[in-house]
Parts: structure tokens; sequence; C-alpha cells
């Protein structure tokens, strides 16, 4: 049976698991870092949602405003900037900019991975900034 880690243990290690999806998949494009943040069944969730992203907003960049973890749940607010240049939601690209949307996102962490995520986006501002 495999010992089951501390509370700050998994805190540092869902903080950590965050930070690289941050700084590795959003901002770096790595997608292929995926599979080692997230848990097996929750890899194909994860790339429906940021592949198409990334696609329509190639130069992504997210900053890390706060990143909070209660034992198994990391707390992150992220304040994200892109140019539009690729479809999005059934958008054609705009070519425009839009600069530090608020977003939240809650992630569970099992067995030293992801295994879950939830969030919050400023889509009306973001929406505005690139005139749709």
């Amino acid at each position: 049976m495999a010992q089951a880690d501390s509370p700050d243990e998994t805190g540092a290690t869902g903080k950590h698991l965050v930070r690289r999806l941050i700084d590795e998949v959003m901002n770096g494009g790595r997608l292929d870092v995926l599979e080692e943040l997230y848990a097996p069944e929750s890899v194909v969730a994860a790339r429906r949602w940021i592949e198409p992203f990334r696609v329509a907003f190639p130069d992504v960049h997210m900053e890390i405003v706060t990143l909070v973890a209660e034992y198994a749940v990391v707390a992150g607010r992220f304040r994200c900037s892109a140019t539009h240049l690729g479809s999005w939601r059934g958008r054609a690209a705009t070519g425009r900019r839009f600069r530090n949307v608020d977003e939240a996102y809650f992630f569970t962490i099992r067995d030293r991975r992801i295994a879950s995520a939830w969030g919050l986006e400023d889509n009306d501002r973001r929406r505005r900034h690139l005139g749709m």
C-alpha cells in the first residue's frame, strides 16, 4: 500500500504542477508535457480545452497572480494576454489582442498529478478586446 502524502507535500506538489502547466504548456506551447502533469484519465480532457486555445492564441502569456494550496486543491488567479490568430469558438481570427483577462482555476491533485480543473474566465472582457 502506498504511503499517503502529507498535506504540505501535496500542496507543494500541486503548486509545482500548476506552475509547470502555466510555464511549459500554456506559455511554452509544450502540449507533450500534459502526460506528465495530468492523471491518465484527465489528459484527453485537458488537451481538448488547451490545444484549441493555443491554436487560436499562439502567443498566449499567462501570469500567475496568486497560487495557494490546501491539501489536494490548488487555487490560482491568473492574468492572460494573447493575440487572436486562429479560429476560437467558431469565430475567425480577428488579429486583435486582449490584455490582462482575469482567470481563476481550481485544480484537484491526486497521486501527484492534476486530476481535474475547473475555472472561471472573464470572457466578456476578452470578447470586448477582440471586438466580438
